[in-house]
């Protein structure tokens, strides 16, 4: 693994070079042990870890993994202890900068050369030192990549169907729906259950009835913004009448995450609203069977909008290897072995500087349509963050049981909307 140490020292080097940053920051050669703190399930940041390790033999990780609900909820608690991880999954990052818990990153900004990265695939990741709003400031985070969502389908399912190709309007996925119901087919399959799944397909529906600008504007927590608007009304309505006609399994408030993934390979339902992270592990289980597209726009020729964001990792403010981490960071973007890991196992743009090529994927595969996915997305300008990501708690104490309760019909589209509007306040008010 020589060369390939050799190569990523010189690529790093080289993107340094190009700015005159040639001292930037690396792990050196005494023996490091980074602390990271990862999701649980995905196996992206854990492979690009000992790969690294494989690099630079003087690296080792000890990693700790979680699931994102409780990410959610104990990343402050770690980052503020007295053993703070270097490297951190972020679900969020707007009360943690707030608190001083992140470091800022523009001094590796410069080192590194990042203004080679293309400025969208960044603003996600800058914050205003108050915590808000998002999208302008200093940059306190990275992406392992940068991920798309959409729908997934059972090819085999599709065909029973004569679904020959995909919907290019939401009218055309209800007929599709209601088509698949009169089969006896589960037309989704989706988690709610320990959090709101059903947020994916809802955020769809909001992207193909409205711009995705002002959804932005309320994750980044913008003066003035809400998501209870008239086209953000019209796709929680929408999703009411998915649920009330029965297109979603009957258990989806039972369903998490890894039962949805093993049901949908299983057979088990023809669509599943997911992101891109899933269609190496896709090729794998459902070779050739298993297809991908963006929800389509209300209308024909309509633009076409995603939730296309960052696989957010960041660096604890009091962090002991902080210079390590930020190295591990840069390298995951311009290292070729580490672009190869990125598109083949989390099926993602590796991002990083536009001169570097995307590594080749097989055709006909799902991998491949993802990406191309990706790449209508970013000719459209549709890219949103999760609305989940709005604030700390949003997703677990505003969208997670309102999703759940609309499931379970004790809650309306209007109503749903309202709620987490003025969880969303409430939580910025504190």
């Amino acid at each position: 693994m020589k060369t390939l140490e050799a190569a990523g020292i010189a690529l790093s080097l080289s993107v340094a070079a190009s700015t005159g940053a040639l001292a930037a920051p690396s792990c050196g050669t005494d023996p490091v042990t980074v602390s990271a703190y990862f999701e649980t399930g995905f196996p992206l940041a854990g492979k690009l870890a000992a790969e690294f390790s494989n690099q630079f033999p003087n690296v080792k990780f000890d990693i700790k993994e979680d699931q994102f609900a409780n990410l959610m909820e104990n990343t402050p608690r770690l980052l503020a202890g007295d053993a703070p991880p270097d490297l951190v999954r972020l679900p969020s990052m707007s009360d943690l900068v707030a608190n001083e818990l992140l470091k800022n990153l523009d001094g590796y900004y410069t080192d590194f050369g990042w203004d080679q990265f293309p400025a969208s695939q960044l603003i996600q990741l800058r914050v205003e030192p108050e915590g808000r709003p998002r999208g302008t400031g200093s940059l306190y985070a990275m992406g392992l990549n940068y991920s798309m969502t959409g729908v997934f389908y059972n090819k085999e399912l599709a065909a029973k169907i004569g679904m020959t190709s995909p919907p290019t309007t939401l009218a055309e996925l209800d007929a599709i729906l209601a088509k698949a119901k009169a089969a006896g087919i589960t037309p989704i399959i989706q988690f709610n259950k320990t959090n709101g799944g059903l947020a994916f397909p809802l955020q769809d529906l909001m992207g193909a009835y409205g711009p995705p600008e002002p959804i932005n504007d309320w994750i980044f927590q913008k003066d003035g913004a809400t998501i209870d608007t008239p086209s953000n009304l019209k796709a929680a309505e929408h999703l009411e009448s998915w649920v009330k006609a029965g297109y979603f399994a009957p258990d989806t408030n039972a369903i998490d995450y890894f039962a949805m993934m093993s049901g949908f390979m299983k057979g088990d339902g023809l669509f599943m609203f997911n992101g891109d992270w899933e269609s190496g592990n896709l090729d794998k289980q459902m070779a050739g069977k298993a297809g991908f597209f963006l929800m389509p726009p209300a209308e024909a020729g309509g633009r076409h909008a995603a939730m296309s964001a960052p696989l957010t990792y960041g660096i604890g403010a009091k962090a002991p290897h902080a210079d390590c981490a930020a190295f591990f960071l840069n390298w995951v973007a311009t290292n070729p072995e580490a672009r190869k890991i990125n598109v083949e196992i989390g099926g993602s743009n590796p991002g990083g500087p536009t001169s570097l090529p995307i590594p080749a994927v097989a055709p006909g595969s799902v991998t491949e349509a993802t990406l191309a996915a990706g790449s209508v997305i970013a000719k459209e300008n549709g890219a949103m963050d999760f609305i989940a990501n709005a604030t700390g708690a949003i997703f677990s104490a505003g969208w997670t049981p309102e999703l759940q309760k609309l499931v379970g019909g004790r809650q309306t589209a209007d109503g749903l909307l309202k709620a987490v509007q003025k969880e969303y306040e409430q939580e910025l008010s504190r």
